[in-house]
């Protein structure tokens, strides 16, 4: 297996709303700065390959959200709020006195769209990876989901699968995505992976956020908010991931959806799956850089610049 030089990273330890974080940097210090969301059951290092492809010094700052990867777990059932809370404590933290350009992916999307809306001031421009929402959730899933979500708490505690080795865990990851190179999955279950006390390798996730909302998905309330963002904004949509599977089909939903975003642009990314980051981290950095190359940070307070499009790929 040829392995290739990754840029170097660093980690530092923050508190977000009581809970400590793990926060990763690449790049140097005084660079312009590039805030980068993974998505749920994730970690910073999912980045890695975009930041190995990226062709302009940025100081790429990841944060691993609650319960995942090296920050800290809550051992209870998890809240898009609070997500969306703990960014706004985090772009404080980082930067408070400019708005900020944001590359999100899936969870990571999401939960920078609501807080462009709810903090149209915070964000300068927006990357959302593969992500437009979800499913409309049908009216009699309520009961459904409330039962579940309440079960939960009587049923013994939720587990991650455990494997006896990190290799098993970087083929279970090859299996679950067949783009996923050996390498890179050698890569994810590294650094992402851990020991845990009865001497299993996995994924470092708690095990609740396998525990779904109580309450049933209505995409008009956060497409609301969508129509609230003032950045521009880029969609990064994978031909297999999760938008071209929900809303492929339904051209009319997908221009909908699309349509909320004041100043927009589209990249379609072949060949790749729902992570993009993986299966094709050199076009999707290319595609970041295109539209946030020519971003310079100002002071909060900005007038958002007219859409910007990628430029031919």
């Amino acid at each position: 297996m040829t392995t290739h030089a990754h840029l170097t990273s660093r980690c530092e330890r923050i508190t977000l709303r009581g809970l400590t974080c793990n926060v990763r940097h690449w790049g140097a210090e005084g660079a312009p700065r590039l805030f980068m969301l993974h998505g749920r059951q994730d970690a910073s290092p999912t980045f890695q390959f975009v930041v190995d492809a990226l062709k302009r010094g940025w100081h790429v700052i990841a944060l691993d959200w609650r319960g995942h990867g090296a920050s800290g777990w809550q051992h209870a059932p998890y809240a898009i709020a609070d997500l969306c809370a703990d960014l706004e404590a985090f772009l404080l933290h980082y930067s408070p006195d400019t708005p900020a350009c944001i590359v999100g992916h899936s969870m990571g999307a999401r939960v920078a769209a609501l807080v462009a809306g709810l903090r149209p001031e915070r964000v300068g421009r927006l990357v959302m990876i593969d992500h437009l929402g979800l499913l409309h959730d049908t009216p009699d899933s309520a009961p459904r989901r409330m039962q579940a979500w309440l079960d939960a708490f009587g049923a013994a505690p939720p587990q991650m699968r455990g494997y006896p080795e990190r290799a098993a865990l970087a083929a279970r990851l090859m299996q679950a995505n067949p783009r996923l190179t050996a390498e890179r999955a050698a890569f994810l279950a590294a650094e992402i992976g851990h020991r845990r006390d009865d001497g299993l390798f996995a994924m470092a996730f708690d095990p609740w956020l396998k525990v779904m909302p109580p309450t049933p998905y209505i995409p008009e309330d956060e497409m609301a908010l969508w129509r609230l963002i003032a950045a521009p904004v880029l969609h990064a949509i994978a031909d297999g991931g999760f938008v071209q599977q929900r809303f492929g089909r339904d051209p009319v939903e997908l221009a909908r959806r699309i349509g909320c975003f004041a100043h927009h642009a589209r990249v379609d990314i072949e060949d790749s799956g729902h992570n993009t980051q993986h299966d094709q981290p050199e076009r999707l950095a290319a595609a970041i850089e295109a539209f946030c190359g020519d971003w310079q940070e100002v002071e909060v307070g900005f007038s958002a610049p007219a859409t910007h499009r990628p430029g031919p790929r």
